[in-house]
Order: C-alpha cells, then structure tokens, then sequence
C-alpha cells in the first residue's frame, strides 16, 4: 500500500499505527495508557491520513480501527487512580468512530456511552476536557441528532455538572448544545435542573469540601448506595400513601459538616444520568437548611456565575420549546413552571431574572395556543387561589388573570370552563373587596412588605382581576349580567382604590356601547369580523371607507387630528 508521507518528523501512516499497536499491547502502559503524550498525536495524525487519503482509504481504515478499538477500551477501564486525563485521547478516537465506523460496521453508540460513564463523569471539571467535550458534541450534532437521539438528552446532567463547575468561560457553547438535549424524555427534568443550577453547585462544592478535587473522582458513586433504598422508598409512597421518611437529618444545617450519602436532595443533584423523574427535593426539609447554610456564607465565584448563567440557559430552553414543542408538552410544562415560580434559589437579582422568564414564556405559550387555558383550568384555579400566599404568588396570579381575559379563557367554544374561571376571578375580586391583607402570610414576620407596599399591590391585582372579568364578559356574553353586577359593586365600594375604582366605572361605560366594548375589550385571538371590529393588519389593502367612522360620531365639523391613514397603517 501507497501510504501517504508527511512532513519531515512526523512520521508516516505505518510508524503511527505501529505506534498505536504497541502501545496498545504493552502490559506497562495498560494502567495508565493516556500518560503517553505521543499517542494522542499519533491518533491524531492516524485520523488525519485517513481523511486525506483518497483510494487507499478503506484499507488503511480497516487496519487502523482494531488498534484503535483496542486502546479505546484500555483507556476506558483504566484504573481510576490514573493521573492523566484520559478525555481529550478518547474524545479524539471518538472521532475517529465517528467519521469511519460505517466503513467497518462499527456501532459508535456503546463507546459514546462508555466515554460519558467511565470518564466524563470523573472528568467532567477537567476545564480541558469540558471544552473538548462541549467542542466534539457541537462538530458532531447533526450527526448525533440523527443516529443518536437519546444520548445527549440521557446525559444532560451530567453536563450540567461540567458546566456548574467550569462557569461562564464555556457559557455559549453550553447554549449552542442545549436544544440537544431537549427530548420527550428529558423536557422536563431539564427544566427543573436548569432551575436548581445555583443549587447543584452548592451540592458540588459540598462534595470538594467533604472528598478533595472534583477531578477524578466519580460522584456516581455516592449515588449508587442510596438509590435502591429510595427507589423503594418512591415505591411505598406511590401504593400505599405513606410519605418517605427523612433520612437527612441535619446534615445541611452545617455546610462544613460530612456530606450525607443518603440525603435525596444530593442524590437528584449530583446524578449523572436522566431518570426520567421530576425532582421533588424543594418539599424536603433539607433544602431550607442548605439555602441557610449557602446564604449565610459568600458566595463563591461558580455560585455567582451560575446565578448569571441559569436564566440565560432558561431563555434558550423556552425559546426551543415555543419553537419545537407540541402542545402535549406545554401542557405538562406550564403546571410545573408555575409550581416553580416562587420556588428557587432564594437570591434577589436571580430570582428577579428568572420569574420574567417564567412569565414571558407563560404568556408567550397562552398566545401561541390559547386553548391551553382550557386544558389547564385545575392548575390555573389552584394558582388563583394562592394569589395571598407571598409576593411571587400574587405576580403569577396577576399574570394568569391577564391571560384568562385576554384569551376569552381559550376562545368562544370554552363557555364551561369560561364560567368556572369568571367565578374564580369574582371571587378573588370579593375577598380582596372584603379585606385589605392581600399578600400578608399567616407566619408572623413572613412577609417584609409594607403597608403602602401592599396596597399598591393589590390594587395592581384588582385591577387586571376587574378587566379580566370585563374581558371574559365581552368574548362570552351570557356572563354580561354577572360582570355588570360585579362591576357596579367596585364601583359602589367606598373602599376601593382610585385606580380599581375609575377602571370598574370604565368598563361598565363600555358595555352600554357593544360595538366599541367587543373592538376595545375583545380578545385578541380568534377574534370575529362583528361591528366596531378594525383589523389593522390589512390595512393596507382596505378602503378609508372601511372604517367605522360611527366611532366618531359625536365629533362634529372638521377632522379633530392631524394625521393621514398612513401614518397609522403598517408599511409593506
């Protein structure tokens, strides 16, 4: 065979592959094979003639790969007290997989999985190895997306780890790889883990202080002697009722103190693999101590990189799903986004960054599919009636009140479920009617806010609660009569708040002109072509003539503006 030459030094194809050979079978080197610097070169240069060999291809691929192959596997199950980094070797024979295994049948999803079980999970706050990691899955998305769809979704957490502990300076290739690891399967265990990115790094800091460098040594382990108890534990749960015993003790009231292999919030943390299980660890006793503890002490440089880095991760994540995601995931989300929503790492800007994403992607679901609200009515009931519990509650219920209106409650041919969540909402309106403690906890000392502060709050509420009840009433007339009773009693409160007050008398000077009511108060999808209705998206293509000028009918003499139509209508 016409081996390829290349230049002075480096050798040709036969002096690496006899290289590779040797070392491959040297029992010397077996322990440690990545210690020898001159095999990833020789790798390298391997992959490279192969690539740029023309006819003799085939053949110099077949008599590489068993070499190869085999050092692959020396390196996979070298000892774990190997003081060389094996990733950037096995990575680059992954390549090499990659780019030729069709040549010779060789399926390259085993020795994927075996990279990210027997080294990755050591290595994974290698910074070397992170962003080779990140940089081989990114080359290799497209093919990976398509002959390996559940690899990446199966190890995101795994990932995540590498990024909690390597930070911002791999934040955007982190984000290029996130829509790959969005799957079925995965959609929603990312999403919470995503979420609890402050607090895996508490947990991985927790374990550098109780076992030393987080290179090396595998975390998987700490899961494996507790997980068949609590797999039994979930079991026991789910056919008899019985809640799961707290075997954590105190063991996160002291941040210093011996990481407590039982303790399940660790356990979801730290995992390795996708299990598929939404995280329950925010109702365990445990997280209150741990936040304690991590508030308590200064936050380190990873804890504030990834208080930066989690809402940007969110806003990729909830832009792939407005995109990608079918209905019957949003479904599952959308529960699950408001459980979150005043739950999570309990840091003022963080906190602040992350529930306008939670918001945004609320509202943004509900407008890409209204009917969602009528799906969901359970949970947007139960979310309503938490509206005194603290301040996030009482922003995501004023969230869900706009939406409900907005929306007609998921359109005309919801009038059931319109019904029950016009009632939900006159509720809300008569309680906050009857009383001024809106956003006070029944905990003594709870709530910080004052007096001033909670007045403007549920003011701010009342308000969208009384045009929500308007709006709902326009897209669904048979409830008029109910609006306009529940209208007229805000307007006859002596109690209420100017601002609920002007609103209430508003509205009900709307409804005694429906034309104008159903363009003003109308909702904004599905909307009809009835009277007083302007669509001004085609604009362009109307006559003036087309406008409902009996909208101006008290305006007598010349035109009161000084404006024309185009000035108003869209460009092309």
């Amino acid at each position: 065979m016409a081996s390829p030459k290349l230049a002075a030094g480096d050798g040709s194809y036969d002096f690496h592959l006899r290289s590779l050979s040797a070392a491959s079978r040297d029992s010397a080197a077996a322990a440690d094979p990545a210690s020898d610097p001159n095999l990833l070169q020789s790798v390298r240069r391997v992959c490279e003639m192969c690539k740029e060999a023309k006819g003799d291809n085939d053949e110099m691929v077949a008599r590489a790969f068993p070499v190869i192959s085999k050092l692959f596997q020396r390196c996979a199950t070298a000892p774990t007290l190997s003081t060389a980094s094996r990733g950037v070797l096995l990575l680059t024979i992954l390549q090499f997989f990659l780019d030729f295994g069709e040549a010779v049948l060789h399926d390259t999803d085993g020795s994927l999985r075996t990279f990210f079980r027997s080294c990755l999970s050591r290595e994974f706050a290698d910074p070397i190895v992170a962003e080779r990691t990140l940089e081989f899955l990114i080359a290799n998305k497209t093919k990976i997306l398509s002959c390996f769809p559940t690899l990446v979704p199966q190890y995101f957490p795994l990932l995540l780890k590498l990024i909690a502990s390597n930070g911002e300076r791999l934040d955007k290739k982190f984000s290029e790889l996130l829509p790959l690891m969005m799957s079925a399967g995965s959609f929603l265990p990312l999403f919470l883990s995503l979420m609890d990115l402050p607090m895996l790094v508490v947990a991985l800091e927790k374990v550098e202080r109780s076992s030393g460098t987080l290179i090396g040594s595998s975390i998987a382990t700490i899961q494996k002697s507790a997980a068949p108890e609590m797999l039994l534990a979930l079991m026991d749960e789910a056919y008899t009722g019985s809640a799961i015993e707290d075997q954590s003790g105190n063991s996160g009231s002291d941040d210093s103190g011996p990481l407590d292999l039982a303790d399940p919030l660790f356990l979801d943390l730290l995992k390795d693999e996708n299990d598929g299980i939404a995280a329950k660890h925010w109702t365990s006793p445990t997280i209150s101590s741990t936040l304690q503890a991590a508030l308590n002490s200064p936050q380190s440089d990873r804890l504030k990189q990834s208080l930066k880095m989690a809402p940007r991760f969110l806003t990729v994540y909830f832009a792939t799903a407005l995109r990608d995601v079918n209905n019957s995931l949003l479904c599952a989300l959308i529960p699950v986004v408001m459980s979150r929503y005043a739950a999570m790492f309990p840091d003022k800007d963080f906190s602040f960054e992350v529930r306008k994403r939670l918001s945004d992607f609320l509202l943004a679901a509900f407008q890409r599919s209204p009917d969602i609200i009528a799906l969901l009515k359970k949970p947007i009931t139960d979310r309503l009636g938490e509206a005194h519990a603290n301040p996030a509650k009482t922003e995501l219920a004023l969230h869900l009140c706009w939406a409900i209106g907005e929306h007609g409650a998921g359109g005309i041919n919801h009038k059931d479920v319109a019904r029950e969540l016009f009632e939900n909402l006159e509720l809300l309106l008569y309680e906050n009617l009857a009383t001024s403690r809106l956003g006070l906890s029944q905990e003594p000392g709870f709530d910080s806010m004052g007096a001033t502060s909670r007045k403007s709050s549920q003011a701010r509420l009342l308000c969208f609660v009384v045009t929500a009840i308007a709006k709902l009433a326009t897209c669904h007339n048979e409830l008029l009569p109910r609006a306009r009773v529940s209208l007229a009693k805000v307007a006859r409160s002596r109690t209420s708040d100017r601002r609920v007050w002007q609103r209430a008398c508003d509205y009900l000077g709307l409804m005694n002109e429906p034309a104008i009511c159903l363009s003003v108060l109308g909702p904004s999808t599905a909307q009809g072509n009835g009277p007083g209705i302007v669509n001004w998206r085609e604009g362009g293509t109307k006559m003036v003539a087309h406008i409902p000028f009996y909208l101006l009918a008290a305006q007598k003499g010349p035109p009161c503006h000084d404006f024309s139509y185009a000035d108003l209508l869209p460009a092309e």
